[in-house]
């Protein structure tokens, strides 16, 4: 036997992926309508030399052709157009049309794609995420473009914009790394250490002259596993549900080596955590710290000077009662990288889970969060500030001080009539939701045995919920429904 036999075990592939270059090479459109003008739009980005041939053009094509970047042939298709033609589109609304094109450009073994007509494409188009240099092509092979659009979109959050960059700053260092590092091996790690490391999240943060320098200095100490600066990623894990976090968050969420996070991460948001990242709980309840801040600022320092890149997980929004601002002081002092990833904050996802918009035009011009306690544990507030009859107040960490609430809120003018709403472990699929007013607030708290992590709104706009309580509509016709809601008041 001369030669080597592959055998490929499952099902042969429909399409073989690949890239084609066009650049500067004549590509033809036929059709002038809607399609056309996409065709031609993703020709002209990849740098083609693009004719159109139409007897009329759309709106958006027109304009291409007065910008001179299209060349367009005001008549019906013949064959010579395709005379020095690498790839071709047919997107006419006649059929015959098409199927003449096809049959024409296949004869000449040209690309022909035919739109909204897999059967006369020898090639189809994918969904693209683009990030230059870097692309990503999602085929279904033609079976449902909706279902590659979804996937690309999916695909787009998990992708930062500045994967492209990040790819034109390798590229200029490809020779020297390989001069540095004989051996594939070697050059793998590399890579992965500087792809996954601090060099691209410099990039991503638009730090590139630092990512260029530190790239530059693990080349010259031409180690295989560079010795990376460590990091701490302070990022808002939201209110609880898992579709709220951001797409940053989640990057970073799956580099960590450490994940250092609080009793407000709900479950579901751990999950997401890298797998085999080292884990450690630093919640505090009250009276009940499982480590005094002091201690959680100086771990921070610890770990990321042992060159770890550290996820400190916070429940809502690092800055917004998250002492946030405390650690990352302590981190700056000690000169510590760090970078802030906001979440959505408490008051947002539970208002907005709770179908109550924090203004209106009719009830509420201004909206005020305030913590339940202070650092001394007292609920010392500015009451008359917060008494005001045309703002939304929002009492976060509020279920200890709620008799003081009520009785301050009604003392300084505040009718004990004014629509409460407690939010019970909002955005999660424990939520619970009461509404009441301050005079009868006490006895809901009482009855119903609500527990932290709770959401006190005090406000006009409460009233509201009966009317846009969205979630509890969408969850109607599901009995196994866990969202919970109550009101105890009819006129609420």
């Amino acid at each position: 036997m001369t030669g080597l036999a592959f055998f490929i075990d499952g099902e042969l592939m429909d399409y073989l992926p690949i890239f084609y270059r066009v650049k500067q090479r004549p590509c033809l459109v036929v059709g002038g309508g809607a399609v056309a003008a996409r065709k031609a739009s993703l020709l002209l980005k990849a740098g083609a030399r693009v004719t159109v041939i139409a007897p009329e053009l759309h709106t958006e094509l027109a304009r291409l052709v007065e910008a001179n970047k299209v060349t367009h042939e005001a008549r019906e298709f013949s064959e010579q157009d395709l005379d020095g033609c690498v790839l071709v589109f047919a997107a006419t609304d006649q059929r015959d049309v098409n199927e003449q094109i096809s049959s024409l450009a296949s004869q000449r073994n040209l690309p022909v794609n035919v739109a909204d007509n897999t059967e006369q494409c020898n090639f189809i188009m994918p969904s693209i995420i683009d990030r230059s240099p870097v692309q990503i092509a999602v085929s279904t092979s033609g079976s449902s473009p909706v279902l590659a659009r979804m996937i690309r979109t999916r695909l787009e959050g998990l992708i930062p914009a500045g994967y492209g960059k990040l790819g034109a700053l390798v590229e200029g260092f490809r020779d020297r790394v390989k001069a540095a590092f004989p051996h594939v091996e070697q050059r793998r790690r590399f890579w992965e250490n500087i792809l996954g490391g601090t060099v691209a999240e410099l990039v991503f943060t638009g730090h590139d002259k630092e990512a260029r320098e530190l790239l530059e200095k693990a080349i010259e100490d031409a180690s295989d596993q560079p010795q990376m600066v460590g990091e701490v990623f302070l990022v808002g894990a939201g209110p609880g549900d898992p579709d709220l976090l951001t797409f940053r968050a989640l990057r970073l969420m799956q580099q960590a080596d450490v994940v250092v996070y609080d009793r407000l991460v709900s479950p579901a948001i751990m999950e997401l955590v890298r797998s085999d990242a080292e884990v450690v709980y630093v919640g505090k309840e009250r009276a009940k710290h499982t480590m005094q801040q002091e201690n959680i600022n100086q771990l921070l320092v610890r770990l990321a000077r042992e060159g770890k890149r550290v996820l400190r997980l916070k429940g809502g929004d690092p800055f917004i009662f998250g002492r946030g601002g405390e650690e990352i002081e302590e981190l700056a002092q000690e000169n510590i990288p760090f970078q802030i990833v906001p979440g959505i904050t408490a008051a947002n996802g539970c208002s907005s889970y709770a179908g109550i918009p924090l203004t209106h035009r009719d009830y509420a011009q201004s909206c005020v969060f305030v913590t339940g306690h202070l650092k001394d544990g007292t609920v010392d507030l500015n009451w008359k500030a917060l008494a005001h009859p045309d703002q939304t107040v929002v009492f976060y960490m509020g279920l200890h001080g709620a008799p003081t609430l009520c009785k301050e809120l009604v003392a300084h003018g505040l009718p004990a009539s004014t629509p409460v709403a407690l939010v019970e472990q909002g955005t999660t699929p424990q939520q619970r939701v009461f509404t009441a007013t301050l005079d009868t607030l006490l006895d809901v708290i009482a009855n119903e045995d609500i527990k932290p992590p709770t959401l006190i709104i005090v406000g006009k706009v409460v009233a509201l919920h009966e009317k846009l309580h969205w979630l509890e509509e969408h969850h109607q016709d599901n009995t196994d429904s866990v969202f919970a809601y109550k009101s105890t008041e009819t006129n609420s």
